[in-house]
């Protein structure tokens, strides 16, 4: 870990290097009035919209929509299975349990054709109160259980003894975008009649606690973290159904969730602040946690070391490396190809497009997770056999 001081406020930073428009995002963060202690910044760091991808932002007395994101409780989810890889033929592989995921769950931005049951949707919300959830509760019914597209996906991997494992990555599909977007904007408008010192071309503007705005913000925000749980958890008892009926005898441990974009009070160096988690995930001492790597590299499964510092966070994953567009203007696809067929991975790459989320376009994970062994031990190494992207 390195600490700069930039405008007089400490970054900490665990990355081995940070591009120069992230590193413009982080300076702008340092000049929020509001930043309490540092900023901390993961080892995965790569440029966001107003925060970068990859930071741990702690505020007094004020919540940032665009320091969340707009996928709301975005995360990973994975299971251990007692089933061992070397017992799954090619055959089943691809035509009994690839194809049956891409049965049972909708991929991309595709929902499901007839709306799924109400019990998996999140409960105990005051939905009344809430603007933009009230309006699409007759939508969420069918995106619920849905992948959706950009680097959200599902892999099966094995461990180092053979066990099979299922991951999942995906969030709050429309509505958390949905979220966002209105509050961002109701926070601009805020701020401009304010006259707040917050400059509006950082795209950070803020809500403050004690505000009715700030509570209906919360409220909107935590009924879409809970819905972006509900989401993977419905994905993942799908899988789980597609691999019960391909693999007999298949049990499964209990699932393993973490969210990496949200925000929450916790308690750091004696005060009561408001943590934001843009692309970064929880760590405090002993708690398990799920840092992915990119397609066709290996997945840890961690154990959080609640390092102060960090505010007990580590990374969400490897991080960019390359831009969507850039990864698609400059990596040789068949070069990409021919890496995950050496491994015998099933993968998802069928054109130049599928690039922004090939390997090439991430950074090393074995450098990421060596970067941050202050933050967390590796508890299981996995490796990819078969990946589903949106």
């Amino acid at each position: 870990m390195e600490t700069k001081m930039i405008n007089n406020r400490p970054v900490m930073i665990w990355a081995s290097s940070v591009d120069a428009k992230a590193m413009q995002q982080i300076e702008n963060l340092t000049t929020l009035p509001f930043l309490f202690h540092h900023l901390a910044i993961m080892p995965d760091v790569h440029a966001g919209m107003g925060m970068p991808i990859g930071g741990v932002l702690a505020c007094k007395d004020a919540v940032i929509p665009n320091a969340v994101g707009v996928d709301i409780g975005c995360g990973m989810c994975a299971v251990k299975s007692n089933y061992k890889v070397a017992d799954i033929s090619p055959d089943v592989l691809r035509k009994k349990i690839m194809s049956g995921i891409r049965q049972r769950i909708p991929l991309g931005m595709v929902h499901h054709t007839e709306p799924q049951p109400e019990c998996y949707l999140p409960e105990g919300h005051e939905i009344a109160r809430m603007e933009v959830v009230k309006r699409r509760q007759a939508a969420i019914v069918y995106e619920v259980g849905t992948l959706g597209g950009g680097n959200h996906f599902i892999e099966l991997q094995k461990d180092e003894e053979g066990n099979l494992w299922v991951m999942l990555h995906s969030g709050s599909r429309n509505l958390g975008k949905l979220v966002c977007e209105h509050y961002n904007k109701l926070a601009q408008q805020l701020n401009a009649r304010w006259h707040t010192v917050v400059d509006e071309k950082l795209h950070l503007p803020f809500l403050p606690v004690g505000s009715a705005e700030f509570k209906n913000y919360w409220a909107e925000m935590q009924y879409c973290i809970d819905f972006a749980l509900c989401n993977r958890s419905l994905m993942m008892q799908r899988v789980q159904e597609v691999l019960a009926d391909a693999l007999p005898g298949i049990a499964f441990e209990p699932m393993i969730n973490i969210a990496h974009n949200y925000a929450a009070w916790e308690n750091h160096y004696g005060k009561n602040v408001i943590v934001h988690r843009k692309g970064a995930t929880l760590a405090r001492e002993g708690m398990v946690g799920i840092i992915p790597g990119s397609q066709g590299t290996a997945s840890y499964i961690v154990e959080g070391l609640g390092n102060a510092a960090s505010f007990n966070s580590c990374s969400h994953g490897a991080g960019r490396v390359l831009s969507r567009t850039a990864a698609i203007a400059s990596l040789d696809m068949q070069a990409e190809v021919a890496q995950l067929e050496a491994k015998g991975i099933v993968h998802a790459i069928r054109s130049q497009d599928d690039m922004q989320e090939a390997t090439g376009a991430y950074k090393d994970i074995e450098e990421v997770i060596a970067n941050q062994t202050d933050l967390i031990k590796v508890k299981t190494k996995l490796l990819p056999i078969a990946v589903i992207k949106g």
